[in-house]
């Protein structure tokens, strides 16, 4: 169901969770499967048209971490929820969001990289990890089309993907079968705070009251708190990211490959994403000649094969990122039953799942979960006292 406050009307709500990307959407269908009716999804365009549609679809928190921190295990945690997740949302849409089982290779093309994935198999390994150190000759093996230039690799078999367009699209069709309101198109333009707590949300179509608001609106998060009383300011900027897209059919590679600089992502239909750029851009979407050659250039260094493939796509998006880089997840302590569910920068797709439980979770039995005690939202209001 999509539609829209009516002008000058209140509109009543049990929950209203602002923003419909993956987010959003995974809080509002675990919401209405422990029980929670009158639930309504405000988002300022479509389902998942932002940060959710223009990402990569990667679920590998080990071959993008440093160490075993609580960011660490939180992620890990959310990947290893995958293959129930995709098999539910299966069943409730009828949509394959194409989880792939692959695996991930980390290519070293320099002494320095091969510097860093050697202590990242060090650590990982005495972690009791799953991790698979790869001789050239082993990497060739797997991944014929890498380049020649290639030093070392590791294998992450429980790091997969899985096609984030249709996460999209399978999450948005089982919120509406579950009987929650999706309301596109529609600004929230603040949060209606009164003495006992949140009381609702002011949007371009009028004013709807709920006893309890989820901010979840990725990059947007701090349009919202900026002027919101009994609460520190939220700090979440657009971190602008490119991303290309080739045809490789049939394909050239079959896992996911990261190297320090890029990283080719294969789809099923034989597609190929490239990425990615980190720019401070605001919240411009534009592509750039200088991202563009950017990402070819590092793609091209993982794969020279790409450079015979046609360019048949491009985008960019807008990753949401908090002062620390870790995401916002949590009650606000300064308003009663006000959540957030933000910054979760480039970890969005990876952590939709664990995000959406917790939440629900903390929600609906007044319990905070441990696992979130290093991404609430206070946090903040902690390090503007120091």
């Amino acid at each position: 169901m999509r539609n829209h406050v009516p002008d000058g009307q209140v509109k009543k709500a049990d929950v209203v969770i602002v923003g419909a990307g993956v987010i959003g959407l995974s809080i509002a269908r675990c919401l209405a499967q422990k029980g929670l009716h009158r639930i309504i999804v405000v988002e300022r365009t479509s389902p998942g048209a932002e940060a959710s549609c223009a990402a990569g679809g990667m679920l590998a928190p080990q071959s993008e971490a440093d160490c075993a921190d609580d960011f660490f295990h939180l992620a890990c945690k959310s990947r290893d929820m995958y293959p129930d997740f995709a098999a539910a949302l299966l069943d409730e849409s009828s949509i394959d969001i194409e989880l792939d089982p692959t695996g991930t290779l980390y290519v070293a093309f320099s002494e320095h990289d091969q510097q860093e994935i050697e202590d990242r198999f060090r650590w990982q390994t005495a972690a009791g990890l799953h991790v698979e150190q790869l001789s050239t000759a082993e990497l060739r093996t797997l991944e014929p089309a890498i380049s020649s230039g290639a030093r070392a690799a590791l294998r992450f078999p429980l790091d997969t993907q899985v096609e984030n367009r249709k996460l999209v699209k399978a999450l948005t069709r089982s919120v509406e079968l579950c009987g929650a309101q999706i309301l596109n198109g529609v600004t929230v333009q603040s949060l209606l705070i009164g003495s006992s707590g949140i009381e609702g949300v002011h949007t371009s179509s009028g004013r709807i009251d709920a006893a309890l608001v989820v901010v979840a609106n990725g990059a947007w998060v701090s349009l919202l708190t900026a002027d919101a009383p009994l609460m520190p300011r939220i700090l979440i900027e657009p971190v602008r990211g490119q991303m290309l897209c080739f045809e490789a059919d049939p394909p050239i590679v079959r896992h996911v490959v990261y190297s320090p600089r890029g990283y080719l992502v294969p789809r099923h239909d034989g597609r190929l994403l490239a990425g990615s750029t980190t720019e401070h851009a605001g919240f411009d979407k534009s592509l750039t000649a200088s991202g563009v050659d950017s990402i070819t250039a590092h793609a091209l260094e993982i794969a020279p094969a790409i450079g015979e493939l046609p360019l048949v796509d491009s985008w960019a998006g807008l990753r949401p990122r908090a002062a620390d880089n870790l995401p916002v997840i949590g009650m606000s302590r300064g308003v009663r039953n006000l959540y957030f569910a933000g910054g979760h920068y480039r970890n969005g797709i990876l952590l939709t799942p664990i995000t959406g439980e917790l939440v629900a979770e903390e929600i609906c039995t007044g319990l905070p979960s441990p696992l979130l005690d290093s991404f609430r939202p206070d946090r903040f209001a902690v390090a503007a006292r120091i």
